[in-house]
């Protein structure tokens, strides 16, 4: 970030056009190093203060969000009708970012979300086969056959209602036969609602629980976020 321009610092800071940052600028709203700077050419270096109205400001080269993600939240950047995941976010510049891996609207649990393409990209590639792990309550109980279908691979419906064959996924039931973890190795749309809708099974809650070896870090409630660890991020690093 080393000599950015301040009018750019701002933009993406603060999410406005340049024009704007330009406008704060002239209305000596802004301070590096509490000295007030009217020059949008200013260059801004890595370790400079910079402040808005008395408030400090940050800019993060990349960003990197683990949020438990609740009910009645569409993953989506806008929408005319919904809330969105980026309503529940105060302090980044939510224009800069980009979600990891949709949950549906009524799905909850761990939701990435980061401002850097190339870790989306590393994430979501039909190639990467990347493990998705989810707990699911079902209307009806898991049985033995279920287990052997879901390691054979059900048939769902996507596309134009096209059969598809998903991979071989583990079904793990727990001590109330109604619940399950599911992990798949894929990512099909409403892909674990399909998969147990194929065994008999209408979902009454699903809740993303780890993607790869990342685990949802329970202590968030839902609707909140943090960023993620150096370590966290480490175990995402080999994946090509």
């Amino acid at each position: 970030m080393d000599n950015m321009r301040l009018d750019k610092y701002l933009t993406l800071t603060l999410g406005i056009s340049r024009k704007d940052a330009k406008d704060i600028l002239k209305n000596r709203l802004v301070k590096v190093n509490g000295t007030i700077i009217k020059d949008s050419d200013y260059k801004v270096k890595d370790f400079d203060e910079v402040t808005y109205k008395d408030e400090a400001i940050h800019y993060e080269e990349n960003i990197y969000l683990m949020m438990n993600k609740p009910k009645g939240y569409v993953c989506s950047t806008d929408d005319k009708v919904n809330k969105t995941v980026f309503d529940l976010i105060n302090d980044y510049n939510t224009k800069r970012l980009m979600i990891v891996g949709r949950l549906d609207i009524d799905t909850t649990g761990l939701l990435l979300i980061t401002s850097d393409g190339s870790f989306v990209h590393k994430l979501t590639s039909p190639n990467k086969s990347i493990d998705k792990k989810y707990y699911v309550r079902c209307d009806k109980p898991f049985n033995d056959e279920d287990v052997v279908k879901f390691k054979e691979g059900t048939i769902i419906y996507i596309e134009k209602d096209e059969p598809y064959k998903c991979k071989s996924a583990d079904l793990e039931i727990l001590d109330d036969k109604c619940e399950a973890f599911i992990t798949i190795h894929e990512g099909k749309f409403h892909q674990v609602k399909k998969m147990c809708a194929s065994v008999g099974k209408g979902v009454l809650d699903l809740r993303r629980v780890k993607v790869g070896e990342l685990e949802l870090d329970y202590s968030l409630n839902e609707g909140c976020y943090r960023k993620l660890t150096d370590e966290e991020l480490n175990i995402f690093k080999d994946v090509k």
